[in-house]
């Protein structure tokens, strides 16, 4: 097994979901919602964000199997949705919006999701698996969900230490990465479905 693993690989897939996840760009939020009452049980948290990404990496593409879309086609509408989220993240504009009836549970909603294990996140998980190989993109997860443990459980002390300007160029330099990276996963994925019809 651990001759499939690769430096490069595992530091692209850990950064191309660090960016996704942003949850250093979330603290704001995290703190918003625990100055309202709300509850954030960060082991429960992180531990439900993992399952969900676990069950996706290993059922999403026998799900797409379903409905006759292989991983390239996924991929390729995935680069579109981390291009949205680039842009969210650079322009400072909202284009994913919570509806007004979601559930008040803090852990779960919106902690869990969409803001640590998002469509954007999910998606972006199966995308880059046309790309790397299984064992470099789930090290990649768990280092993500550890660095998610720390953030939850640490957020206030975070806060002293990061301060708004500093989250906000993170924001934006994450941001211009992530656009990078869906050009490249658009334009290699879309070669491959051409190759395949030609």
């Amino acid at each position: 097994m651990l001759e499939h693993f690769n430096w490069q690989q595992f530091i692209s897939s850990f950064f191309v979901l660090f960016a996704v996840i942003d949850i250093t760009g979330s603290i704001p939020v995290i703190l918003a919602l625990k100055k309202r009452g709300k509850k954030i049980n960060a082991g429960k948290a992180t531990l439900l964000a993992l399952v969900m990404f676990l069950i996706f990496f290993y059922v999403g593409e026998a799900f797409l199997n379903l409905f006759n879309v292989d991983i390239s086609s996924f991929a390729v509408a995935g680069s579109l949705i981390i291009f949205v989220i680039a842009m969210e993240m650079i322009l400072d504009i909202e284009i994913f919006k919570d509806p007004e009836d979601a559930p008040k549970d803090a852990t779960f909603v919106p902690v869990v999701f969409p803001l640590i294990a998002g469509a954007g996140a999910l998606t972006t998980l199966l995308s880059i698996r046309a790309q790397y190989d299984d064992l470099n993109i789930l090290l990649a997860v768990f280092c993500n969900m550890f660095l998610v443990y720390l953030v939850l459980k640490l957020t206030k002390r975070l806060q002293t230490v990061l301060k708004p300007g500093f989250i906000y160029m993170l924001q934006k330099f994450f941001g211009i990465i992530l656009l990078a990276i869906s050009v490249k996963l658009f334009t290699t994925n879309l070669t491959h479905l051409i190759e395949a019809i030609l």
